[in-house]
């Protein structure tokens, strides 16, 4: 049974955005979609259900999948979309799926906790504890319903819908641990959206430069040399690999995270890696990894490795 690219849906317009994402992921790869609706229970009396009722509830939560899978299905003919409503903790429930499916596609940002579930913290924690790609999206600026609505392949959030432009995905590379999985997503990605992949590396200078031993321009050169052939190095086999992808390397120096936020800009999706940890303390996702999810403008998918 093939996997599936599982949605997270709690009808905020970052969940639809993410929806629509996955649709086009989907229809790329040739895996049907499955939508995800997790309800929480609460004990009695709570002022939600005071509030809304139990019916108004229940309508509402099984309206919301419904809905968006029609609208999945008209705009991409063909696509095979499912739908399922799941009761539990939203982090575990969605973790579990998570290891069901190809991809798990998360808004980004969800509704408060009146109306929704899928709340910063929530993404955060299904982030860290899955073993599978996390993709995290955000609401695009201008959503337009219908055919007419669908972004080009490579389009970015809140770009405009009529601009065909091919961007970029946009990898972060670390030379010094460099790991298949996440350089295998990122080359796999562009080549089936047939877009130019970005990998870049930023680095510093050693700590003791900031203890009165000066950099004089000959080493700052000399160390940029040697990263960049570092990097080209790493990309070098993948390269080979997929010789349709078009590189471009590019190794700064300064903060990686930074670098990285700033590429985001003119990018269709950012990747980055996370350390799968498996002691008893704890899931987590790195500090790095933690800045880029917060601050890239664009879809940003989490690629787990050892």
């Amino acid at each position: 049974m093939p996997r599936t690219i599982t949605v997270g849906l709690d009808g905020s317009p970052e969940s639809r955005s993410a929806a629509e994402w996955a649709a086009r992921e989907a229809t790329l790869r040739g895996l049907p979609v499955k939508l995800v609706q997790v309800w929480e229970p609460m004990s009695e009396p709570v002022a939600l259900v005071q509030l809304l009722g139990a019916d108004t509830r229940q309508h509402w939560t099984e309206r919301i999948p419904r809905e968006t899978a029609e609208n999945l299905r008209e705009s991409y003919p063909g696509l095979e979309v499912t739908t399922e409503q799941l009761t539990g903790g939203p982090a575990e429930v969605l973790t579990r799926e998570a290891q069901e499916a190809e991809l798990l596609v998360l808004g980004s940002r969800g509704l408060s906790g009146l109306g929704g579930f899928l709340l910063g913290s929530v993404g955060l924690a299904v982030v860290a504890r899955t073993d599978r790609p996390v993709v995290l999206v955000r609401a695009a600026a201008d959503r337009t319903k219908g055919k007419e609505g669908r972004k080009s392949e490579g389009e970015g959030e809140g770009q405009d819908a009529a601009d065909t432009t091919v961007r970029p995905v946009v990898l972060g590379v670390d030379i010094a641990e460099p790991h298949e999985k996440l350089i295998e997503f990122a080359f796999d990605t562009a080549a089936r959206h047939k877009a130019p992949l970005r990998a870049v590396h930023g680095w510093n200078p050693p700590p003791y430069y900031a203890y009165g031993m000066g950099l004089d321009a000959g080493a700052h050169q000399a160390m940029a040399q040697s990263d960049a052939a570092a990097l080209a190095e790493v990309l070098r086999p993948w390269r080979e690999k997929y010789p349709d992808v078009e590189v471009a390397e590019e190794c700064r120096c300064g903060s990686p995270a930074s670098l990285l936020i700033e590429a985001s800009r003119d990018a269709s999706l950012v990747v980055v890696g996370r350390r799968i940890r498996r002691a008893s303390v704890g899931a987590h996702i790195g500090s790095f990894t933690h800045a880029v999810l917060h601050h890239a403008t664009v879809p940003v998918a989490v690629v787990p490795h050892d």
